[in-house]
Parts: structure tokens; sequence; C-alpha cells
């Protein structure tokens, strides 16, 4: 393992907490002001600058995934009971019930208050200001792996078995752009700029898109599926954001090169000796957080080198999340454990590449 090699940390612990079961979600609010964080006892808390406010206790029943809207008025959640809560500030707005279906995955468009959420096969769409599903979508071939709205909120992105299906959200009637593959859509993400799609495969491949190109690329070679991708908001010179994804305990990065023929050139990070949970860009830089069982946070300069590892979980970490201006970074823990860390002020990190 490589230890903090760097001269000075950059980041340091600003808060510590717990809740009382395995951390299943982390969201920033998109002003940064509040970190939810959801537990597999069923909590939902919101985090203020240290102080701790309990929206949902514990039932015993998993929340499992977590989003704030993008104007930050509304927090969203599912879970094992098949609710999805909707809170405006603390008070809950709104409860869809949809038992006995599990809620795991669930994103807000990012130009409005419309929310999807995955029930088995379908993904219905809520929108919040006037209270009402907007349209159930049929994936039909599985359950729903991913969901993911591009960055203008005219197409929603919906993964599972046999690759991705994209539907204009302008008209949901229209039949959906299908990215088929011969294997299961794992992870899958919009690059922040909207141009590519990418998705991470059962099969230890993963697949990008180019929007409006019908060729996509594969990439292979990995030692297992893939769990997590992660784009950059930052763009290399060619004008291009960084893809990592992570396999077990590796990650690998890709670098659009300027040969569309060649398409993108991988390298390859390790340090980790248990399964990674998440990775994570730092807002529009090339560091890298890495979080895993193994029970510590790596950070990578440049998505190229670890500069600093973070530890303070007593098993293994199981989610992150950076403050939407990457002044703060935030975890969750497998034994419950809420850390936030923030930047030095004289540390760096933030290059580019």
């Amino acid at each position: 393992m490589n230890s903090t090699t760097n001269k000075s940390k950059e980041f340091e612990e600003h808060y510590s907490g717990t809740l009382s079961d395995y951390v299943t979600a982390i969201a920033w609010s998109p002003q940064g002001k509040t970190l939810a964080a959801t537990s597999a006892a069923g909590e939902v808390v919101l985090w203020n600058d240290g102080d701790l406010t309990t929206l949902q206790t514990g039932d015993g029943k998993s929340v499992d995934c977590v989003a704030f809207s993008p104007d930050g008025k509304f927090l969203a959640v599912g879970g094992q009971d098949g609710q999805v809560k909707i809170w405006q500030d603390t008070e809950l707005i709104a409860t869809l019930k949809n038992a006995p279906a599990w809620v795991d995955k669930l994103a807000w468009s990012h130009t409005g208050n419309q929310l999807a959420f995955s029930l088995g096969r379908y993904v219905q769409v809520w929108d919040a200001d006037t209270r009402e599903i907007v349209v159930t979508l049929n994936f039909e071939n599985s359950s729903v792996l991913g969901i993911d709205w591009r960055i203008d909120g005219q197409y929603l992105a919906i993964s599972g078995y046999q690759g991705v299906k994209i539907w204009h959200s302008q008209n949901w009637d229209e039949e959906p752009y299908i990215l088929d593959m011969p294997t299961v859509s794992v992870a899958m993400a919009w690059s922040p700029d909207g141009k590519f799609l990418a998705s991470g495969n059962m099969d230890r491949s993963v697949t990008v898109l180019e929007w409006n190109n019908p060729d996509p690329w594969v990439m292979r070679g990995f030692p297992g599926k893939i769990r997590q991708l992660a784009w950059s908001e930052a763009t290399t010179k060619l004008g291009a954001p960084i893809l990592a994804s992570s396999s077990v305990e590796g990650i690998v990065v890709w670098e659009k090169l300027e040969d569309d023929s060649l398409g993108w050139e991988a390298r390859v990070l390790t340090n980790h000796v248990g399964v990674i949970c998440a990775i994570a860009f730092a807002p529009k830089s090339f560091l890298l957080a890495s979080a895993a069982a193994d029970g510590w946070l790596c950070l990578w300069n440049k998505a190229k080198q670890v500069s600093q590892v973070i530890t303070g979980v007593s098993a293994g970490f199981s989610s992150l999340a950076w403050h939407p201006q990457g002044k703060l970074l935030a975890a969750g823990g497998e034994n419950g454990e809420l850390l936030v860390w923030s930047r030095v002020s004289r540390g760096q990190g933030f290059g580019r590449s």
C-alpha cells in the first residue's frame, strides 16, 4: 500500500458521525449546503455543517438510493419497501407506494423536477411540480440496473440485460434508441458534456457510445465485471472528458485519442486490496477518489498516482460523494460511519492532465 506520499495532506477530517447500519447512499445538495445519507436500517438523515437532522428513523427496511433535485428543493429516496419518498426541505410531501417492487435506482432530470425511478423491469417518471406520474417505461429485458439523464434533460438512459435503451423525454411514445449488447449493462453513465454514454458490463467490457455515432467503442481486458463508472467534468486538450472504470480492486482510466479508429487509451491504477465500491472525480478536475471494502479511500492526483490514502472506518467504505465545489469529500462506511473531509487550503491536487 502507498501511504500518504505527498509533502502535505490534501484533505483532513472535518466531521465524523454514525448511523445505526451500513451507509447505503449519500448525496450533496446542488448548492452544497446539505449532505443526505441513507442506511440499510432505513434511516434518512441530513448533515448540515456538523448538525444531523433525522428525516426518517430506521424501521429495518433498507433505503438504497438518494438524490436531490437540480434546484435543491426536493430530496427523493427509494428502497426495500417499494416506497419512493420525496421531501421538500424537511417536510415529507409525497410517498409513492410500489410494493413489492424494490426501488434501488432513482435520478432527477438535470433541467427540471422530474424524477425517474426503477420498479423491477419498469421505470416511472414522476413530476414534482404536478405531483403526478408522467410516464411508465418498459425496459422488458430484465430488471433495471441503471438510470441516468443526459445533462440537457432531453434523453433518459436505462440499462440492464442486453444493453441500454434511451428515451427522448419530449416524446416518451417514440421508440427508444437501443445500444444493443450481448451482455448485462451493470453500470451506466452519460458524460457531463452529454457527448458520450458509457456502459460497464458483466462480460468484463466497457462500451462507449458517442452520441450521433452508430459505432460504439468496446474496451476489454478487465479482471471481472465493471462495477462503477465515473466521468470527469474537466476535459483533455482534445476536449474530451476522462472515463474511470472499476472492476474488483482495480481501476482503469480511459483517455480519448485523436484518432477515432484507435479509440481510447487505458492506464491501470492499482493500490486497493479490496473490492472498490465507489469512484468519483472532483468537480472540474482530474482528481479521482476511490473507496473500497479494504477501508481505504484513495485520492489519485490527475487520475494517475495516489496522492493520499484516507482511512477512518472500522470495516470497509460503502459510498462517497464530492461536494459540488470540490472543497469537501464525504463517505459512508459499512458499519454506519458518516465522514466528511475538507480540503487543506495549501493542498493542490486539482491539476489538469
